[in-house]
């Protein structure tokens, strides 16, 4: 019989904090921008764009859990769709391991334009040579490759500085095409296999005409090229006992299951492959305050286990709490304070983190705490406000400077405590060299 804990455990990531073992970076975006274009007219030409994603930079490091909040539709699940590359990056770079996985659409044109100047340069200097070796090898037509094996072969020295500047030519060639080609093409089997990710909605993730051998067998066989039923029978069954689920539930369809236990199928799939960061998108939001516990638990379990780097996505500020090492809080495509939890909970700055701690309900019948209401609506990103997106909902605007003309600052605060904010009226000390958040990182 299978029991589980309804009880949220405590992190237990302090002592990694605390062991003294420098933190190496997994995974980081530089200046990430998302536009969706809006189509109008008769033509159906580009009008305007959705800002889903506006500037965000951040590190994820080895073992740890980065949780990201925020209102809905902020853009923090469209961050974890363009670092999987299921939706297209307009500025901006992603980064695993160092490697370029995830560019721009600015930058991919900035580099095939780079790529067709060098050619031309290529061509101008080499097309005269490789006619004249045309010529002395009797080649009907201009064949890099059989030029290049018949100079090799060939025993005359006129040619040998020829031969030198067609190979070092290739070379380049060769090297600058399979970097652009590493960028259009990042996600290949090995790398797909290192990152995944559990969607929000079980139901849609799971194919409802599949068992659930079927479902989680899929990657075995597709990024693992497993083949034997046998085997990728047992590797399942490995998998659901890692989630606390049974052998009698291999064979069933998905409809037969509880929220909670379709939530363990998708976790179960996304471990299939061994991979080192999970994404999780709002992973406990359609379900029960006791399963909710269940299965915070159970991802903490996995995370000391394999060693997993999370991304954790939700709007839900209590379960962050149990979960996060560091938080980054999104309001309208932009982060606004980022910090560890116990510097983002317990010495919030900016107001819409405040407001959204405010909002948190209390359990302790003598606490008095202030709610800290905001006015009007979130803006459109399709038209969002100049200078800080914040700024007409901010009830402390009054007393900072050019909220609504100037770009927010990333402010240090100490440790791993960051405010992107103005600076205020009252404060007499120099904000000069800190980091803006604006358009300019993207030329």
């Amino acid at each position: 019989m299978t029991v589980y804990n309804d009880k949220i455990e405590n992190s237990s990531t302090e002592d990694t904090k605390n062991s003294g073992k420098k933190r190496e970076v997994i995974l980081s975006t530089e200046n990430l921008k998302t536009y969706y274009p809006i189509l109008g007219g008769l033509f159906k030409r580009t009008i305007g764009h959705v800002r889903a994603v506006d500037g965000v930079t951040f590190n994820l490091y080895e073992g740890e859990t980065l949780g990201l909040v925020g209102e809905s539709g902020c853009g923090k699940t469209t961050i974890g769709k363009v670092i999987l590359n299921l939706v297209p990056a307009t500025v901006g770079e992603v980064f695993y391991k160092g490697r370029n996985i995830v560019m721009g659409s600015t930058e991919k044109k900035g580099i095939s334009n780079q790529l067709k100047q060098q050619k031309k340069i290529i061509d101008i200097m080499f097309i005269p040579m490789i006619r004249v070796a045309n010529s002395l090898f009797g080649f009907a037509k201009l064949n890099l490759k059989k030029i290049f094996q018949t100079i090799k072969k060939s025993s005359v020295k006129i040619l040998h500085p020829s031969r030198k500047l067609f190979t070092a030519t290739s070379s380049i060639l060769k090297q600058n095409y399979s970097n652009l080609m590493e960028v259009k093409q990042p996600y290949d089997k090995k790398l797909r296999k290192k990152i995944q990710m559990v969607f929000q909605d079980p139901d849609a993730s799971l194919n409802p005409r599949w068992k659930i051998v079927n479902v989680i067998g899929e990657p075995l066989k597709i990024l693992l090229g497993m083949s034997k039923r046998k085997k990728i029978r047992r590797r399942v069954l490995e998998l659901l006992e890692t989630v606390s689920m049974k052998r009698e539930h291999l064979d069933r369809y998905p409809h037969e299951f509880s929220g909670g236990q379709k939530q363990r199928i998708v976790i179960a799939r996304a471990l299939a492959c061994n991979p080192e960061i999970i994404i999780l998108d709002e992973p406990t939001s359609a379900l029960d305050v006791s399963v909710q516990a269940q299965i915070l638990n159970l991802l903490k379990d996995l995370q000391k286990k394999f060693g997993l780097s999370y991304l954790f996505i939700t709007h839900d500020l209590s379960v962050v709490q149990h979960i996060a090492d560091r938080i980054a809080v999104m309001y309208l495509g932009k982060f606004v304070e980022t910090g560890t939890l116990e510097e983002v909970f317990y010495n919030p700055t900016h107001p819409y983190t405040r407001a959204l701690l405010s909002a948190r309900p209390t359990f302790d019948p003598g606490s008095k705490q202030n709610r800290i209401i905001l006015e009007g609506d979130v803006p459109s990103p399709i038209n969002p406000p100049s200078g800080c997106a914040f700024h007409p909902r901010c009830p402390e605007k009054e007393g900072h400077l050019g909220c609504g003309v100037d770009e927010p600052r990333r402010i240090h605060l100490g440790g791993d405590h960051y405010m992107y904010c103005l600076p205020s009226k009252k404060e007499k000390r120099s904000y000069d060299g800190v980091d803006y958040i604006s358009d300019s990182w993207a030329t």
